[in-house]
């Protein structure tokens, strides 16, 4: 996230974009063919071809996110439903991931009949279906065009005066990071919460956070069809999120829809940890409101908090801004992991639930107070910026001169 928001700001989405599918596919092909002499062997190589994949899919937050900002910046129309457009991009997408991060493996256990001694075709082919999403973008990503914003703004292989920056942009810095802490953090205790009896947790999501899946309390603990089918079920609970969020998006503004968002999750985590002892053991309602718990999150912060990263900050230095956003938030997801264990042990899984509450609650409140409404123009905020440092002496080469744009291409035709 750090290193490929340097390079999309440095040197332009497409190199990005390129870049980061081109170890996206290294790191799945990696993890398909992972062998070694002995099963330590085997998965230390599995944890180095994660990895690559996963420099790869991380370094996406900073790319797509800076890259499809300013593609919908080409036109009014485009700009009127940048909220709805990029929900269905950034979250969307990743809600049908993790629906598909179950599903396959559970038709690839099917397909051979739920056999043991398949089990080694059943990952591998899971990882290798993974290759089909990247490969087929490819050629698009190595023929797309240079946006209009990056043509006009960018300061491409350019010092950048950080210090300048962070002055001026401190306040969206703390705003996004934050919120998508707890966002992260929120989504990481709540699925934890359900690790010990009623529920029990399953690492499935492709490139690692989780994914909850129900068991124990429909007697499927050694069931592992029932354990990812319940994924499934649970994960589809993300999916209507992202419509109501995008729509909201746009008609009441990215910081009232996160604010909104998180305040609806918070009263209804406090209602599932204050009663936890009394809703788990209805099951059809548990699985309901837990269900309406991840779409409230997907409603408020998981529909807006990308945008928002983007949004804030001038071309120049969007993606390194938008990586540092993202690199903070996934802080919050391994810090989530890390501070389970104790909260639990003094207050079980309860104590998690109204825990992840409180933080939403706080979510919330940096959302409304913090996250400024910005402009929907890009130019308006790249302006700014290119006034704000001739104020303070700092003179750049605005703009990128150098790509080319493939045969066909229009470019500096932005419409108010």
């Amino acid at each position: 996230m750090l290193m490929f928001g340097v390079v999309a700001d440095q040197l332009g989405r497409k190199t990005g974009a390129v870049a980061t599918t081109a170890l996206l596919v290294l790191g799945i092909v990696l993890s398909t063919a992972a062998k070694g002499e002995t099963e330590t062997g085997m998965f230390w190589m599995l944890i180095i071809a994660r990895g690559v994949a996963g420099v790869g899919a991380g370094g996406e937050y900073p790319v797509s996110g800076a890259g499809a900002t300013e593609a919908s910046d080409e036109n009014k129309g485009m700009r009127k439903h940048r909220g709805f457009m990029f929900a269905m991009i950034a979250d969307l997408s990743a809600s049908l991931g993790y629906v598909f991060g179950g599903l396959v493996p559970l038709l690839l256990l099917l397909c051979v009949g739920q056999k043991k001694e398949h089990y080694d075709i059943v990952w591998r082919l899971s990882f290798a279906l993974g290759l089909i999403p990247p490969v087929s973008i490819f050629w698009f990503r190595y023929k797309m065009a240079v946006s209009t914003a990056y043509r006009k703004a960018s300061m491409r292989r350019q010092k950048v005066p950080y210090v300048l920056a962070i002055k001026r942009y401190w306040r969206p810095l703390l705003g996004a990071s934050s919120t998508w802490f707890l966002y992260n953090w929120i989504a990481i205790v709540s699925c934890t919460a359900f690790h010990k009896r009623e529920v029990v947790l399953t690492m499935i999501q492709p490139f690692g956070i989780f994914s909850g899946t129900i068991t124990n309390r429909v007697n499927a603990g050694d069931s592992l069809i029932t354990n990812l089918g319940w994924g499934v079920v649970i994960n589809c609970f993300y999916i209507p999120g992202p419509f109501i969020g995008g729509y909201l998006s746009d008609k009441i503004g990215r910081r009232k829809t996160m604010a909104l968002g998180f305040a609806m999750q918070a009263v209804l985590g406090f209602v599932l940890g204050g009663a936890y002892h009394k809703i788990v053991p209805i099951f059809p309602l548990f699985v309901v409101m837990y269900g309406v718990f991840l779409t409230l999150g997907e409603v408020g912060p998981g529909s807006t908090v990308v945008l928002a990263s983007s949004e804030s900050f001038p071309t120049a230095i969007r993606g390194q801004m938008m990586g540092l956003c993202s690199a903070i938030s996934k802080a919050g997801a391994a810090i989530g992991t890390q501070v389970f264990i104790p909260i639990t042990s003094g207050a079980g899984d309860q104590g998690a639930f109204l825990v992840g509450s409180a933080f939403a609650v706080l979510g919330a409140l940096i959302a409304f107070f913090v996250v400024p409404d910005v402009g929907r123009k890009l130019e308006d905020e790249d302006e700014n910026w290119k006034k704000y440092l001739e104020e303070n002496g700092w003179v750049a080469d605005w703009g990128d001169n150098e790509t080319k744009d493939p045969k066909g291409v229009i470019i500096n035709q932005r419409s108010s």
